[in-house]
């Protein structure tokens, strides 16, 4: 939230859109599901077609809805998804133990969505100020112009 002041967006979107945002924007931890399943249908040699794959995408974009806040939330996911294509839960066993250092790159991708997020809806509501020091900045340049004899 510091460095998204520091961008500048105001304070007042930063804190509606961003917790808005991991309650609904998700996209590392969707991503991160629908290509672990894949990958576990790939290990047992089980083809999706390519509208079981589209289906997989939307059925994790409403139910990685969820998962903010919940540690390992996305196992769950995983499984209940794994059912639902008749793939083995048993292949969860592949990514149980790389799922720590996924999550790390699961995370820092919803970071970047959310904060992007909020950059764009600051700016789009017209909530992108400069900072103290770019007004001064921008004010002894004026001076310097002026006493040059030349107009900004």
């Amino acid at each position: 939230m510091e460095q998204l002041v520091r961008f500048p967006v105001s304070r007042k979107v930063i804190s509606f859109v961003l917790p808005l945002g991991y309650s609904f924007n998700l996209d590392g931890s969707m991503m991160y599901c629908t290509f672990a399943t894949i990958f576990i249908a790939q290990a047992y040699n089980i083809e999706l077609s390519m509208g079981q794959q589209i289906t997989m995408l939307l059925l994790l974009m409403l139910t990685s809805k969820g998962m903010a806040g919940v540690p390992r939330a996305s196992l769950v996911v995983i499984a209940a998804t794994l059912t639902t294509f008749n793939i083995p839960e048993a292949g969860l066993l592949l990514i149980i133990g790389i799922d720590q250092f996924l999550d790390m790159g699961r995370s820092a991708t919803n970071v970047i969505g959310n904060s992007l997020a909020t950059a764009v809806v600051g700016k789009w509501e017209g909530e992108m100020a400069p900072e103290p020091e770019d007004l001064a900045d921008a004010a002894s340049d004026q001076e310097s112009f002026v006493a040059t004899g030349r107009v900004a």
